[in-house]
């Protein structure tokens, strides 16, 4: 068993005797962060990436990332950073999250990426595991926390206190955790693939449902549109605004101060539980409009990719949102309704009907929407398939339980997820500061 000594750092604890403890800045060649410059975007050009490119992989680039001319890019990258083998690490939004830079050739970054070139005293994926354990993580938060704004700057990561130990050692420190960390990363993957399947299926018993029935022996009737196509005989095809009722009610004078959010994966939610500062309230809510408990509320930027739901609170909501319900005690109409606007069917009318910027389809019914409106006469005259009231308890009772089998399952998945990850991070720490010998 080899010999421990106290790092003297309380977030880093015990290292091999023969290891030591350094600044960032003691071995770094180099360390600056992106630009602080505004630049012009353009339809042709250079990419200008965040930190929200920056993953534990790699850099991810969509199709949709911010271009800028040829003489602005060259203007950023002048100072010569990034290279190729330097560290890339988050400074603002997910702050420590961390990659090894593997291009040949510069690309120009927003002010929220700091890069690290290391000097010959270290390994740039020793750098980069040491970035990602959770004794380096501690000390950023606690940078963050000190920080008038959310983010932590060049001053305070060439201050963070890291682990090092000799070359040789480093080498096989690597080799071990990149073994490790991708099989862990494998079973991660299989997870999530897992989930997304799941929320495929959830999705296709709910159009099929809504859309069909629960009795495949009934007579069926042409719906008289394409997009719907056949339903049973017995169901009425309306108009949106013969279904449920417009509460276009404004908070004047202001009734309540609750706020109320939407968002695609929780529907509903207060404004106080959100983890985005997206749609953000004024102080003022007297022209908010209101949204009783079982009304149905549709966000119209963004209900083509799912932002409609439920609300089981009485609270104001922003004047993009329409609000709908009906007389049912059980709101059984809305319920209904809920699930049909998160069909594939109804998404598709929807993205057809929305009139705005931009739309981008990204695959497997995920769309990136900029500012995608349907506009509320759209949605009223919008035809959709209405069983008898007493089907339609039957259909949310049943897609109900259904739902709530998937949801669980996805969140044991989740959870299977989150302790692979916890553990990861467990392993990474253990092993870059010596306490688990490889």
């Amino acid at each position: 068993m080899r010999e421990m000594k106290d790092s003297g750092v309380e977030w880093i604890g015990e290292i091999p005797q023969d290891w030591n403890v350094c600044k960032i800045k003691r071995i770094a060649e180099g360390l600056t962060d992106g630009t602080h410059g505004t630049y012009e975007r353009t339809s042709e050009g250079c990419l200008l990436l965040s930190a929200k490119n920056v993953f534990e992989d790699g850099l991810h680039i969509g199709e949709n990332e911010s271009l800028i001319s040829e003489e602005d890019y060259k203007s950023i990258i002048s100072n010569g950073f990034p290279r190729e083998n330097d560290v890339l690490l988050c400074c603002v939004g997910t702050i420590g999250r961390c990659t090894v830079y593997k291009e040949k050739e510069p690309i120009a970054f927003q002010r929220s990426v700091i890069f690290i070139r290391c000097n010959n005293r270290m390994l740039p994926s020793f750098l980069n595991y040491n970035l990602q354990s959770p004794s380096t993580l501690i000390q950023e938060k606690l940078s963050v926390n000190k920080s008038a704004q959310e983010g932590i700057y060049q001053g305070a990561v060439k201050e963070l206190q890291i682990v090092l130990p000799e070359i040789k050692q480093q080498k096989r420190i690597i080799d071990y955790l990149d073994a490790k960390c991708s099989k862990i990363d494998e079973i991660i993957e299989k997870q999530l693939s897992i989930i997304e399947k799941l929320k495929e299926y959830k999705i296709s018993i709910i159009t099929e449902v809504v859309t069909k029935g629960l009795d495949y022996e009934v007579d069926y009737k042409e719906s008289g549109t394409e997009w719907l196509g056949k339903i049973p005989s017995h169901w009425q095809y309306l108009s949106f605004k013969n279904v449920l009722k417009e509460r276009n009610e404004k908070n004047f004078p202001v009734k309540t101060a609750e706020r109320l959010s939407l968002s695609i994966d929780k529907g509903v939610t207060l404004y106080s539980e959100k983890t985005t500062n997206l749609d953000r309230f004024k102080d003022d809510v007297s022209q908010y409009k209101l949204a009783h408990e079982g009304d149905f509320v549709l966000n119209s930027m963004n209900m083509i990719v799912g932002a409609v739901g439920i609300s089981h609170y009485f609270g104001c909501v922003s004047p993009a949102y329409y609000t709908y319900y009906d007389n049912e005690e059980d709101h059984i109409t809305a319920k209904y309704c809920d699930y049909l606007f998160h069909s594939k069917t109804v998404k598709k009318v929807l993205h057809s009907l929305g009139k705005g910027i931009m739309s981008i389809d990204r695959g497997n019914d995920r769309i990136n929407t900029c500012r995608l409106k349907v506009s509320r006469t759209d949605l009223r005259a919008l035809k959709i398939p209405v069983p008898p009231i007493f089907e339609q308890r039957e259909i949310v009772k049943y897609l109900q339980s259904k739902e709530n089998l998937i949801d669980k399952t996805i969140a044991d998945r989740n959870k299977a997820i989150d302790k692979l990850q916890e553990y990861k991070k467990s392993l990474i720490y253990e092993v870059v500061t010596g306490k688990k010998e490889v």
